[in-house]
């Protein structure tokens, strides 16, 4: 893709604003793979992934290439955080059992970086990428965030996003499919938390910048009535869409 927004400068609300993901994924991958010695979490952002992993694995390596991201990651001691393009590691090769890509491929100039996957990840080893969309989101909030996407920002998130839209449907990792489970990624928010997550959005930031316009305040009336009042409290879902194979 090549198309990779900076997220540098929303690099402390994407860490506190952005959903992890849950338990069972990360049970399911260290499932699929032979040994639990070493995992790579690349386009780590804020270490959602990486800390889900670092629960199974000896050792996780997770890189990025925004050190503002990095300096605001969630620290563990079995994980090593790294400034790195996804297709240029630094990684020793046949070194990582697993190579995982949290809502990230979709930036990546895909040939470069499945070279990268084949140098690093010793054989057997399995590489897995998800990604769930915005605004495809559960009730009340789904009637919302999905025309705020559509008819506001579509326009204006880097061409990658296009793959999310399809939800991975055409993404063909190298190696054999592994089928996955289904998974939803889930928070219990405030509306202000949702309107700072709809901030993160790189869309959002591009309209911002070309129009000089925040979008999202005319959000905060339609997700405070949705949620019920300001102060409310209620689950906030996605769909994760996974694509798994073994090398």
């Amino acid at each position: 893709m090549g198309d990779a927004p900076d997220f540098s400068g929303v690099a402390k609300e994407y860490a506190s604003h952005r959903p992890g993901y849950p338990a069972e994924l990360f049970e399911w991958l260290a499932t699929t793979v032979r040994r639990r010695d070493r995992a790579w979490d690349t386009a780590t952002g804020s270490g959602q992934a990486a800390s889900g992993l670092a629960k199974h694995f000896n050792h996780v390596i997770a890189t990025d290439v925004s050190s503002k991201q990095l300096h605001h990651a969630r620290k563990d001691a079995r994980i090593d955080y790294c400034v790195a393009r996804s297709e240029a590691s630094g990684l020793s090769g046949d070194s990582v059992d697993l190579v995982v890509a949290a809502a990230a491929i979709h930036w990546f100039n895909l040939p470069r970086f499945f070279e990268e996957v084949h140098r690093v990840i010793r054989g057997g080893g399995v590489v897995a990428a998800w990604t769930y969309h915005v605004a495809y989101v559960s009730p009340p909030l789904d009637d919302i965030l999905w025309p705020f996407y559509r008819d506001v920002v579509s326009a204006y998130f880097a061409e990658g996003a296009r793959m999310v839209d399809a939800r991975y449907a055409g993404l063909e990792l190298p190696g054999s499919d592994l089928a996955a489970p289904s998974f939803q990624a889930s928070v219990r928010w405030t509306p202000s938390q949702v309107l700072r997550f709809i901030r993160t959005w790189s869309g959002v930031q591009a309209y911002i910048a070309a129009t000089n316009e925040d979008p999202v305040t005319k959000l905060v009336a339609p997700i405070e009535s949705a949620f019920g009042g300001a102060g409310a409290v209620r689950e906030v879902s996605w769909p994760l869409y996974v694509r798994a194979s073994r090398l």
